[in-house]
């Protein structure tokens, strides 16, 4: 490495949860000295860390995918662990099956429960009452909590100060290339226009719906991606359901709940919340296609619709809408999966790109890159300790 300028051990490009936890993984456990984290909006965890549910999920929304379904269920204790601060546990959490257009039976959904460890019982007749029994199969009382992203995001600023971790916002990558010896080269742009290079030893891209809008020599991901535009709605719930969030399961039917940060509810319907998609591909920015959105809410119909099952939700009020990019991996859609995307670029060497499709992945990112060999700007090698927040 003589004679080669290094400016940092590790450019993180992305600002979201992911991209933040990845930095003070590799700052706190890997002992890198010089992390760079780029975020293209002004603030970090602003855009898909914020726009959605908010669920930390304990395995029951995926009937359908045992290795997600037991992987949350054995993430959720961590999350609530280093986040307490964040997790919203104060209320109480029913999934409900439909008797009709249902992938799963009430008896086959308890089977499940019981499979992956996680706990379920029969809900009281209080809670039952919420529902119109002729299209509800039965109704159960489960454990699954809630985030506040705005209070993940405070974390994020104290520990990535601490850590020592430089952060620009308003600043994107526009494309990664191949340096001297091990290095690589970023190159960057301000939101003002104003353009720079750095070199690094390692890239990590975590820009979830912009992986692929990185150029360069970067290779673009192998797995296939699909994104959709979509609308979580923001309610104010009536008193008998302020207190309670509900899934109904399995199929085209729909979710409410506690959305901390605004103290509100979101609403979310499998056929309404999203509004089109489209196979990702290099050249189509997400993000511009967002922007250029009409965004006509469906609120209506998602209320109209789930009144049918829970009638209390017709006197909920409409207060704001959360759009924003959402990126699947084409190959579960079947199975309705989200394991997380870690690729290892062999043409980039040193270069890895990073997508959970939940917010308790971020578990199986870091048992990844446990696993990886780093070395620093010294030749020496990192080997990886504790946890991130230890």
């Amino acid at each position: 490495m003589s004679g080669v300028t290094v400016d940092f051990d590790a450019v993180v490009i992305g600002g979201g949860f992911y991209g933040a936890a990845i930095s003070i993984y590799l700052a706190k456990q890997r002992k890198f000295k010089r992390v760079l984290l780029l975020e293209r909006e002004s603030s970090l965890l602003q855009r898909a860390s914020y726009n959605n549910q908010a669920r930390v999920h304990n395995g029951y929304h995926y009937p359908r995918s045992f290795t997600t379904a037991y992987r949350s269920r054995i993430n959720l204790p961590k999350f609530v662990r280093d986040w307490p601060e964040a997790v919203k546990q104060d209320f109480t959490k029913l999934y409900a099956i439909a008797r009709r257009n249902s992938k799963v039976t009430a008896k086959q959904f308890e089977r499940f429960c019981r499979e992956i460890g996680a706990s379920i019982q029969p809900a009281d007749a209080a809670l039952r009452g919420l529902f119109e029994p002729r299209l509800i199969e039965d109704v159960f009382l489960v454990e699954e909590y809630a985030f506040d992203s705005t209070k993940l995001a405070d974390w994020a600023e104290r520990e990535l100060k601490e850590s020592g971790i430089r952060v620009r916002t308003s600043t994107r990558a526009k494309a990664v290339f191949k340096g001297e010896d091990t290095t690589l080269r970023v190159q960057l742009e301000s939101s003002a226009g104003a353009a720079e290079q750095v070199a690094c030893r390692y890239v990590f891209n975590c820009t979830y719906s912009g992986l692929n809008q990185v150029y360069g020599e970067f290779p673009g991901v192998r797995t296939e991606l699909k994104q959709e535009i979509t609308e979580m709605a923001l309610m104010r719930m009536p008193t008998s359901l302020e207190g309670v969030g509900i899934t109904v399961m399995d199929g085209p039917f729909f979710s409410m709940m506690p959305f901390p940060a605004r103290g509100l509810h979101t609403l979310s319907h499998v056929r309404y919340t999203p509004h089109m998609h489209w196979l990702d591909q290099r050249g189509v920015d997400p993000y511009e296609k967002l922007r250029d959105y009409s965004r006509d809410s469906r609120v209506d119909r998602m209320v109209r619709d789930v009144g049918r099952y829970i009638p209390a939700v017709l006197d909920a009020r409409h207060v704001d809408s959360l759009f924003e990019v959402k990126t699947v991996l084409v190959k579960n859609e079947g199975d309705d999966g989200r394991p997380i995307l870690f690729e290892k670029h062999v043409e980039l060497p040193g270069c890895y790109s990073v997508l959970g499709g939940k917010i308790d992945n971020i578990y199986d990112v870091l048992e990844k890159l446990d696993t990886e060999k780093f070395s620093c700007a010294d030749d020496q090698e990192i080997i990886a300790s504790g946890v991130i927040n230890g």
